[in-house]
């Protein structure tokens, strides 16, 4: 699904107006154009399949060690992404820390991210975005348990309203495995030292 841009862009004009505007003002006369085509961008991930870039998958049990399974976690830590809240439609943003244990398929570690990126371009709350990064993952891949955490700032909370620059809000979800304590506490010790 994409973005109707001729009439996100005439419906901007018609909120610049509404707002006491002028939108045919030098400085706002492109202002609709530069709006749809940044929410053609912001939400590009409406109708996608987040699961898509998780389709390749790689064997371990058929390498160099073919009777060996990973036992660990897989930790992919600090992917940006920037979303919309859909209360607002204000951005927040910040860092998603991706873990999981596999099973006898592992995923390239560039599919991670794309993930994240396809899920939070769309209208979203932070809560769901996580829910559905590690629901997508544990149903595509044979991971034993999966866990996502994300830490973002969301500029309806520094913008307006508490106004309060530095909160940010961090938000756990767990599948599988990683939903039992003992494996959770490990991978958010591993999380403690982040590079940011």
């Amino acid at each position: 699904m994409s973005v109707d841009r001729e009439r996100v862009s005439s419906l901007v004009r018609e909120l610049l107006v509404a707002i006491g505007e002028d939108p045919d003002r030098p400085g706002l006369r492109l202002t609709p154009q530069r709006v749809a085509e940044a929410y053609a961008e912001f939400f590009a991930g409406v109708g996608a399949d987040p699961a898509e870039p998780l389709a390749r998958t790689i064997s371990v049990s058929r390498g160099p060690a073919p009777d060996t399974l990973p036992s660990g976690a897989v930790m992919l830590r600090d992917i940006r992404f920037r979303s919309t809240c859909e209360h607002h439609l204000l951005p927040f943003a910040g860092y998603a820390h991706i873990a999981y244990l596999p099973g006898e398929q592992v995923v390239g570690l560039g599919a991670l991210p794309r993930v994240v990126d396809i899920l939070a371009a769309r209208p979203q709350v932070q809560e769901r975005l996580g829910e559905q990064v590690a629901d997508t993952i544990a149903g595509a891949i044979d991971a034993r348990g999966v866990l996502v955490v994300l830490d973002a700032t969301h500029q309806c909370v520094t913008m307006r309203g508490g106004r309060q620059p530095d909160a940010s809000t961090v938000t756990v979800a767990a599948r599988g495995e990683m939903a039992e304590p003992a494996a959770r506490t490990e991978v958010m010790a591993l999380l403690a030292g982040t590079r940011r």
